[in-house]
């Protein structure tokens, strides 16, 4: 039977001889209210939408990760070239497997700065992996990061073509990375956009766990907002008002028991009374968070010898690099991505791309450096990615000697992936330890295509890198297992570059 319009399915009773319903009595007579014994009210547990079997767990806030490497990506926005100008790249035989004169032509080196010029010494091998000599993004890397931490590092090139100029490439495995058991102590993930993936590209579709969305941080303010212990701190002290949190605490807990209420509810309350005692004790001084106040990142002491500059910090660059690495380094989040725009610099001339690649340079030689300087961190990956790619038409910009960035190619497009150890260099599995490159180029400057699973797939690209992060834990094992379907399965073997450093 159709209800009819404007009237309700069960209406109350109006009776012409009754008054209006002034009592619970009268109201329920009538139809206005229900009677409690027709409801079933859940309980508080079920109002929280808690499973009984995982309330209950260690909720103590440590401040520190979940004992895995801390892990970054670097998303430059736009189509950054990373191939042949700056990292090299070569071959079936690596990075040294000489390319042809068209094909170096292709990555914007002209044939006297190629390592077809026998004159030059073309390769520098200080991060052990091999740059260009006169790379941008080399030299922006040499400006923040000393060459004894930088012969910590090891890394290797992974040709893949990905779409120019878009952000619906899947390159960003951030999720896989949170689920391959990166965590943080405040955050699971970060990053410097608001989206889903923390920076421009997208995160592989599936991998997507929506209640682990990146935090965005992208400054200072972001950080020290994250947690807010108020004036105890300031009146009383950080020991002070630890001891006063634990004493309320305790107090709490005692109190809690004596709710007639499932003891899982019991856990989540007193639970929720230990982190925010933890908060107090762990993060009460305001230098425990603050990138301004971290004297390895900026001081006005010369003697600290700080990464950036106090000028350099009020930069957005450089403010969002110092936010997510103190973050992420220090284990206060597991994993994150600090995403730079503007990185489709085909404007007719080659400086400004060089200008930007300093700048991407930058950015990874300040996190090198704070990995070092840092006594509370230990190793970090980074891995390095773009939408697309560039290609020169050969023409020069004589203010670089290099050639002009012309057009967007997204078969020219790499991912980079360095690895810094504390304790000295990580090693590489032996069939990459001298090519560093896993893929290779055709000899006229494209990737080939056929090289492997991942040449040709953006989101196979994202997978292979969550299992060389596995493979620095001895895990890779268990990819398939939690990555099932994954369409690096074929040839998973040939895609590890790094052998286990924890």
């Amino acid at each position: 039977m159709t209800q009819r319009k404007g009237t309700e399915a069960d209406p109350p009773f109006l009776h012409p001889d009754h008054p209006r319903p002034r009592t619970r009595r009268e109201f329920l007579g009538q139809g206005f209210i229900t009677g409690a014994a027709y409801v079933v009210g859940p309980s508080l547990l079920s109002l929280l939408g808690v499973n009984r079997a995982n309330a209950q767990a260690s909720c103590a806030l440590s401040g520190a990760g979940a004992g895995k490497v801390p892990f970054i990506g670097i998303d430059l926005g736009g189509g950054a070239s990373i191939a042949g100008s700056n990292v090299l790249v070569g071959g079936p035989g690596g990075q040294e497997d000489l390319l042809n004169e068209q094909g170096y032509e292709r990555l914007g080196l002209p044939l006297d700065m190629s390592p077809l010029n026998s004159q030059i010494t073309a390769v520098d091998r200080t991060l052990n992996l091999a740059f260009h000599f006169d790379s941008a993004m080399l030299a922006g890397i040499l400006d923040k990061a000393n060459p004894t931490t930088l012969a910590k590092v090891e890394g290797i090139i992974v040709p893949s073509r990905s779409s120019n100029d878009t952000g619906n490439n899947p390159l960003n495995p951030i999720y896989g990375i949170y689920s391959a058991g990166a965590d943080g102590g405040l955050l699971s993930l970060i990053g410097t956009r608001n989206t889903d993936s923390g920076g421009r590209s997208i995160n592989p579709p599936a991998m997507f766990i929506p209640e682990k969305r990146p935090t965005k941080i992208d400054r200072p303010s972001d950080v020290t907002g994250l947690v807010d212990t108020g004036r105890l701190t300031e009146l009383l002290g950080g020991a002070g008002a630890g001891d006063v949190a634990q004493a309320i605490q305790s107090i709490s807990t005692l109190k809690v028991q004596q709710i007639q209420e499932d003891q899982a509810v019991k856990d989540l309350v007193n639970c929720a009374y230990q982190q925010s005692s933890d908060l107090i004790t762990i993060f009460g001084d305001p230098a425990a968070l603050d990138p301004t106040l971290d004297t390895n990142i900026v001081s006005s002491d010369p003697a600290d010898t700080p990464i950036f500059t106090a000028a350099e910090l009020n930069q957005s660059e450089f403010r969002k690099t110092a936010s997510v690495m103190k973050l992420v380094l220090e284990g206060h989040a597991g994993a994150g991505t600090i995403e730079f725009g503007g990185y489709d610099y085909h404007d007719g001339t080659r400086t400004t791309g060089e200008a930007k690649d300093f700048r991407a340079g930058q950015a990874i030689g300040a996190i090198l450096e704070y990995a070092e300087k840092n006594p509370l961190v230990g190793d970090v990956m980074i891995f390095l990615f773009s939408d697309g790619s560039l290609s020169s038409d050969g023409q020069i910009d004589n203010a670089v000697g290099k050639g002009i960035w012309r057009n967007d190619n997204s078969s020219t497009a790499s991912g980079v992936l360095l690895v810094y150890r504390k304790s000295g260099k990580p090693d590489l599995v032996p069939a990459v330890a001298t090519s560093r490159q896993i893929g290779y180029f055709r000899s006229t400057g494209n990737v080939e295509t056929a090289a492997n699973s991942v040449a040709n797939n953006p989101e196979a690209l994202a997978q292979m890198v969550i299992l060389n992060y596995m493979a620095l834990h001895g895990e890779e094992g268990n990819f398939t297992t939690l990555f099932p379907n994954s369409a690096i399965q074929t040839d998973m073997a040939s895609l590890i570059g790094f052998t286990q450093i924890r």
